[in-house]
């Protein structure tokens, strides 16, 4: 048996009040906590009524390596909340972070909706643009890599800070898969990737994400944007820290944190 409405409220209340405060939980009570993927999608998605609108979803897990960190068999989407996206070369908060891990990732706009049922095709031929991000992620709990699937989903996925940086021109000819990314701390480097790193192809990322919404009962629309995973193993931050996601020919984006 699934979370009441009432439940399902109620878990959201409780991960917002420690979002919102700075803290974490150690778990939710037990007649809050969702035990099925569709139910911890279900609490996720009412964290909108305490963080207001989204924009896109992001995906959290795209590499066995974040899979095993994590305890979960596949990916996780997530919500990308308008209060927490940033410009390239922003200053972020540092103070409230838990995880302290930054990712640079490759985003994509929809161009329009996806439709139901959608062949592989029909996802990647919705898609308008490709972006360089980065995103900070983190979460409400404090034993994140054991909290489950169900739970992980309901803290939208570690859902965090991010940073949408420069449009690529002319992405759908590149190979992404091969493509070479950095991460650099203070100007030193810190973690190197490859697009093969999200799901071995960051347009694969794009269809699993687009089936795993239709699952949950919706689907990706027009305008929406899709953060597709870390390239690299995450690198550790600091208050004060500078950050760059380097992306060879393709482009960086930048930002850092308070002091």
């Amino acid at each position: 048996m699934g979370l009441s409405d009432q439940a399902t409220a109620g878990a959201a209340a409780a991960i917002w009040a420690a979002w919102a405060g700075g803290y974490q939980l150690t778990e939710l009570a037990e007649e809050l906590r969702p035990v099925e993927p569709i139910d911890g999608w279900a609490v996720g998605q009412a964290l909108a009524g305490h963080a207001g609108t989204s924009y896109g979803y992001k995906i959290a897990a795209t590499s066995t390596a974040g899979q095993a960190h994590i305890g979960v068999g596949g990916p996780l989407p997530g919500p990308l909340f308008d209060r927490f996206r940033r410009e390239p070369g922003s200053v972020l908060p540092s103070a409230e972070l838990f995880m302290r891990v930054v990712e640079a990732e490759f985003a994509f706009r929809m161009a329009r909706d996806v439709p139901a049922r959608a062949t592989p095709d029909q996802v990647l031929d919705s898609i308008g643009a490709l972006h360089l991000a980065i995103e900070v992620p983190d979460s409400r709990f404090e034993h994140f890599e054991r909290a489950g699937e169900a739970v992980l989903l309901a803290d939208g996925a570690c859902a965090g800070w991010f940073v949408l940086g420069p449009e690529v021109s002319g992405w759908r000819d590149l190979d992404l898969v091969g493509q070479a990314t950095q991460l650099c701390i203070n100007d030193e480097l810190a973690a190197t990737g490859r697009g093969a790193n999200v799901l071995g192809d960051p347009l694969a990322a794009m269809v699993w994400v687009a089936g795993q919404l239709e699952r949950f009962g919706t689907g990706l629309r027009a305008g929406e944007v899709v953060t597709t995973g870390t390239t690299t193993a995450p690198p550790r931050i600091g208050p004060g820290d500078a950050v760059r996601a380097d992306f060879g020919a393709l482009g960086s984006v930048a930002a850092s944190f308070a002091p």
